[in-house]
């Protein structure tokens, strides 16, 4: 195998593991798995850091679309557009098996992972999504964000990352078996109903 087809099936193996064992899974098990040593892993990784930046990097970043701040910031579309069409290309993209179960995991012990990840969304993606809503409310768009924004947008936010808990965490539906929305109809109903919402409570607020 050459070395790149190596370094290859050990990143998507690692993947694969840290999603099913944690960050907290000894690496032994993984070499096991993929049948090589420990010094032929430590020959591409020569830390588990450097596999988990690895890991980080091939989920998250690899993932990452520049063109979702560029959709969100587009002043031909209106509020409710771009929030629907942000929110199912993102679940699509990164409401994964593998990265919602290595989000959960790493929120359960060393957080280094999870607060990257969040980091990367209040930076790039959630001050574009308040000062739209804000446009769309009609309230004044240049002010610090209060707690009752921030807490109704993450409502959204929340409400549709529980979309991935509930099929790769649960593996749990509650819908019928004759009738199964999509996820695309559920993204819908709840922007919808958070747009509602944020017109009557950020009004209010004013």
């Amino acid at each position: 195998m050459s070395p790149e087809k190596r370094e290859r099936q050990i990143v998507n193996q690692a993947i694969a593991f840290f999603a099913k064992h944690g960050f907290e899974g000894q690496l032994r098990t993984l070499t096991e798995d993929l049948g090589i040593t420990h010094t032929l892993l430590y020959h591409y990784f020569p830390t588990k850091a450097d596999l988990i930046e690895r890991v980080y990097q091939e989920v998250v970043v690899d993932r990452w679309k520049p063109e979702w701040q560029m959709l969100l910031s587009d002043e031909g579309k209106s509020t409710e557009a771009k929030f629907v069409e942000f929110y199912i290309d993102y679940a699509k993209t990164i409401l994964t098996h593998d990265f919602v179960r290595i989000l959960v995991f790493s929120g359960l012990s060393d957080k280094i992972f999870s607060d990257r990840f969040f980091k990367l969304l209040q930076t790039k993606i959630l001050p574009l999504l308040i000062f739209e809503t804000r446009k769309y409310c009609k309230v004044p768009v240049q002010q610090p964000t209060s707690e009752k924004e921030m807490e109704l947008l993450l409502g959204l936010h929340g409400g549709i990352f529980y979309l991935g808990i509930r099929r790769w965490i649960y593996g749990a539906s509650f819908q019928s078996e004759t009738h199964q929305m999509s996820d695309e109809e559920i993204i819908q109903d709840r922007i919808t109903s958070y747009l509602l919402s944020a017109q009557h409570l950020l009004k209010k607020e004013k």
